[in-house]
Protein backbone atom coordinates (compact mmCIF):
# COMPACT_ATOMS: atom_id res chain seq x y z
CA UNK A 1 0.00 0.00 0.00
CA UNK A 2 3.07 2.16 0.58
CA UNK A 3 4.32 1.71 -2.77
CA UNK A 4 0.74 2.46 -4.21
CA UNK A 5 0.31 5.57 -2.37
CA UNK A 6 3.95 7.11 -3.29
CA UNK A 7 3.21 6.57 -6.56
CA UNK A 8 0.00 8.08 -6.86
CA UNK A 9 1.48 11.04 -4.81
CA UNK A 10 4.59 11.37 -7.10
CA UNK A 11 2.06 11.57 -10.30
CA UNK A 12 0.56 14.49 -8.37
CA UNK A 13 3.60 15.96 -6.99
CA UNK A 14 5.07 16.30 -11.14
CA UNK A 15 1.71 17.69 -12.19
CA UNK A 16 2.15 20.60 -9.38
CA UNK A 17 5.63 20.99 -9.94
CA UNK A 18 4.33 21.56 -13.44
CA UNK A 19 2.03 24.27 -12.37
CA UNK A 20 4.26 26.19 -10.60
CA UNK A 21 7.07 25.78 -13.02
CA UNK A 22 4.45 27.64 -15.40
CA UNK A 23 3.99 30.56 -13.17
CA UNK A 24 7.74 31.36 -12.63
CA UNK A 25 8.57 29.04 -10.08
CA UNK A 26 11.47 26.60 -9.83
CA UNK A 27 10.47 23.66 -8.73
CA UNK A 28 12.42 20.20 -7.65
CA UNK A 29 10.46 17.42 -6.46
CA UNK A 30 12.35 15.02 -3.88
CA UNK A 31 10.66 11.30 -3.19
CA UNK A 32 12.10 11.51 0.89
CA UNK A 33 12.57 14.44 3.37
CA UNK A 34 16.14 12.09 4.39
CA UNK A 35 17.29 13.11 0.64
CA UNK A 36 16.74 17.20 0.89
CA UNK A 37 20.16 17.73 2.71
CA UNK A 38 22.06 16.04 0.50
CA UNK A 39 20.38 17.29 -3.01
CA UNK A 40 20.25 20.69 -1.44
CA UNK A 41 22.80 21.73 0.79
CA UNK A 42 25.42 22.45 -1.60
CA UNK A 43 24.19 24.37 -3.86
CA UNK A 44 22.81 26.67 -0.74
CA UNK A 45 26.00 26.69 0.90
CA UNK A 46 27.52 27.99 -2.48
CA UNK A 47 24.88 30.59 -3.29
CA UNK A 48 24.75 31.60 0.29
CA UNK A 49 28.57 32.42 0.45
CA UNK A 50 29.53 35.82 1.75
CA UNK A 51 25.69 36.40 1.91
CA UNK A 52 23.12 36.87 4.92
CA UNK A 53 20.88 33.89 5.30
CA UNK A 54 17.86 33.75 7.13
CA UNK A 55 14.22 31.99 7.89
CA UNK A 56 10.87 31.54 8.51
CA UNK A 57 9.82 28.96 11.29
CA UNK A 58 8.45 25.67 9.29
CA UNK A 59 8.38 22.47 10.97
CA UNK A 60 9.07 20.95 7.81
CA UNK A 61 12.48 23.13 7.36
CA UNK A 62 13.93 22.03 10.80
CA UNK A 63 13.34 18.60 9.75
CA UNK A 64 15.93 18.90 6.61
CA UNK A 65 18.62 19.28 9.14
CA UNK A 66 19.36 22.38 6.69
CA UNK A 67 19.14 25.22 9.63
CA UNK A 68 21.46 22.97 11.60
CA UNK A 69 24.10 22.79 8.77
CA UNK A 70 23.46 26.84 8.01
CA UNK A 71 24.14 27.87 11.53
CA UNK A 72 27.42 26.37 11.70
CA UNK A 73 29.29 26.87 8.51
CA UNK A 74 31.54 30.16 8.31
CA UNK A 75 31.22 31.19 4.40
CA UNK A 76 27.34 32.96 5.45
CA UNK A 77 26.22 34.98 8.36
CA UNK A 78 23.42 33.38 9.81
CA UNK A 79 20.25 35.41 11.21
CA UNK A 80 18.54 33.68 13.91
CA UNK A 81 15.34 35.27 14.91
CA UNK A 82 14.24 32.11 16.69
CA UNK A 83 16.45 31.92 19.08
CA UNK A 84 15.60 31.12 22.89
CA UNK A 85 18.15 32.86 24.30
CA UNK A 86 17.45 36.16 23.47
CA UNK A 87 14.57 38.28 23.94
CA UNK A 88 11.60 38.63 22.01
CA UNK A 89 12.45 42.48 21.62
CA UNK A 90 15.90 40.92 20.32
CA UNK A 91 14.55 38.24 17.95
CA UNK A 92 11.98 40.27 15.85
CA UNK A 93 14.63 43.04 15.65
CA UNK A 94 16.43 40.12 13.81
CA UNK A 95 13.33 39.13 11.99
CA UNK A 96 13.06 42.44 10.28
CA UNK A 97 16.42 42.24 9.42
CA UNK A 98 16.37 39.09 8.06
CA UNK A 99 13.60 41.10 5.25
CA UNK A 100 17.38 41.80 3.90
CA UNK A 101 18.75 38.92 3.87
CA UNK A 102 20.06 37.71 0.10
CA UNK A 103 18.72 34.05 0.85
CA UNK A 104 15.36 33.10 2.67
CA UNK A 105 14.18 30.03 3.86
CA UNK A 106 10.76 28.67 5.27
CA UNK A 107 7.61 26.11 4.10
CA UNK A 108 4.33 27.36 3.41
CA UNK A 109 0.99 26.12 4.41
CA UNK A 110 -0.85 25.33 1.21
CA UNK A 111 0.20 24.69 -2.30
CA UNK A 112 -2.24 24.24 -5.22
CA UNK A 113 -2.57 22.00 -8.29
CA UNK A 114 -3.24 25.20 -9.98
CA UNK A 115 0.49 26.33 -8.52
CA UNK A 116 -0.29 29.36 -5.65
CA UNK A 117 1.18 29.48 -2.64
CA UNK A 118 -1.05 30.42 0.08
CA UNK A 119 -0.13 31.15 3.43
CA UNK A 120 -1.76 32.66 6.69
CA UNK A 121 0.92 34.40 9.75
CA UNK A 122 0.71 35.92 12.79
CA UNK A 123 3.37 38.74 12.32
CA UNK A 124 4.08 38.60 8.53
CA UNK A 125 7.94 37.80 9.12
CA UNK A 126 7.48 34.29 7.46
CA UNK A 127 5.40 35.90 4.10
CA UNK A 128 6.83 39.45 3.60
CA UNK A 129 10.70 37.55 2.41
CA UNK A 130 8.87 35.41 0.13
CA UNK A 131 7.21 38.32 -1.46
CA UNK A 132 10.33 41.24 -1.59
CA UNK A 133 13.48 41.66 -0.03
CA UNK A 134 15.71 38.19 -0.23
CA UNK A 135 16.95 37.89 -3.67
CA UNK A 136 16.51 34.13 -3.41
CA UNK A 137 13.66 32.06 -1.19
CA UNK A 138 13.81 28.36 -0.75
CA UNK A 139 10.08 26.65 0.44
CA UNK A 140 9.91 23.36 1.35
CA UNK A 141 6.41 21.13 1.40
CA UNK A 142 5.20 18.30 2.15
CA UNK A 143 2.68 16.27 -0.13
CA UNK A 144 -0.07 17.18 2.85
CA UNK A 145 -0.02 20.59 1.99
CA UNK A 146 -1.30 20.02 -1.34
CA UNK A 147 -4.93 20.78 -2.42
CA UNK A 148 -7.08 21.42 -5.28
CA UNK A 149 -6.99 25.16 -5.74
CA UNK A 150 -6.77 28.35 -3.24
CA UNK A 151 -10.96 28.34 -1.58
CA UNK A 152 -9.71 25.05 -0.83
CA UNK A 153 -6.45 26.21 0.61
CA UNK A 154 -8.07 28.42 2.89
CA UNK A 155 -10.41 25.63 4.55
CA UNK A 156 -7.13 23.58 5.16
CA UNK A 157 -5.56 26.43 6.81
CA UNK A 158 -8.34 27.87 8.78
CA UNK A 159 -9.64 24.24 9.82
CA UNK A 160 -6.92 22.22 10.67
CA UNK A 161 -3.26 24.14 10.18
CA UNK A 162 -4.22 27.44 12.20
CA UNK A 163 -5.40 25.55 15.16
CA UNK A 164 -2.98 23.15 15.25
CA UNK A 165 -0.37 25.98 15.05
CA UNK A 166 -1.72 27.36 17.85
CA UNK A 167 -1.95 24.58 20.28
CA UNK A 168 2.45 24.59 19.23
CA UNK A 169 2.58 27.93 21.56
CA UNK A 170 1.11 27.24 24.95
CA UNK A 171 1.55 30.82 25.97
CA UNK A 172 -0.89 32.00 23.40
CA UNK A 173 -4.20 32.40 24.85
CA UNK A 174 -6.92 31.43 21.41
CA UNK A 175 -10.35 29.72 21.36
CA UNK A 176 -9.06 27.20 18.76
CA UNK A 177 -6.22 25.88 21.44
CA UNK A 178 -9.21 24.42 23.35
CA UNK A 179 -11.63 23.74 20.95
CA UNK A 180 -9.57 22.84 17.59
CA UNK A 181 -12.06 25.38 15.84
CA UNK A 182 -11.47 28.33 13.81
CA UNK A 183 -13.60 31.44 15.76
CA UNK A 184 -12.51 33.92 13.85
CA UNK A 185 -11.52 35.10 17.36
CA UNK A 186 -10.19 38.65 18.98
CA UNK A 187 -7.52 37.41 21.07
CA UNK A 188 -4.49 39.68 21.11
CA UNK A 189 -2.15 36.16 20.47
CA UNK A 190 -4.48 35.68 17.54
CA UNK A 191 -2.05 34.07 14.94
CA UNK A 192 -4.48 34.42 12.10
CA UNK A 193 -3.59 38.31 10.95
CA UNK A 194 -2.49 38.62 7.44
CA UNK A 195 -2.99 36.31 4.48
CA UNK A 196 -0.92 35.99 1.48
CA UNK A 197 -1.75 34.51 -1.84
CA UNK A 198 1.58 33.95 -4.86
CA UNK A 199 0.19 33.45 -7.92
CA UNK A 200 3.98 34.08 -9.48
CA UNK A 201 7.24 34.15 -8.83
CA UNK A 202 8.72 37.01 -9.32
CA UNK A 203 11.42 37.70 -10.84
CA UNK A 204 11.13 34.24 -13.08
CA UNK A 205 12.61 31.27 -10.57
CA UNK A 206 13.53 33.63 -7.71
CA UNK A 207 11.41 31.09 -5.54
CA UNK A 208 12.56 27.43 -5.71
CA UNK A 209 9.48 25.09 -4.04
CA UNK A 210 10.91 21.76 -2.99
CA UNK A 211 7.75 19.37 -3.07
CA UNK A 212 8.66 16.64 -0.63
CA UNK A 213 6.75 12.68 -0.84
CA UNK A 214 6.10 12.28 2.32
CA UNK A 215 3.37 14.18 5.04
CA UNK A 216 5.12 16.87 6.51
CA UNK A 217 4.07 19.83 9.18
CA UNK A 218 0.88 21.06 9.75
Amino acid sequence: MDDTLNKFWALKLKACAEAFSSNGFRTIVVNRLSEVADLLLPEIVTLAHGKVVSYGDSLTLHKTGLLKTLKQEPSLTFLDGFNPERSRAENMDIRRQALLSDLFLTGTNAVTMTGQLVNLDMIGNRIAPVVFGPSKVYLFVGRNKVVDDVSQAMDRIRSYAAPMNAMRHPKFKTPCQTTGICHDCKSPDRICNSWLITEKSFPKERITLVLINEDLGL
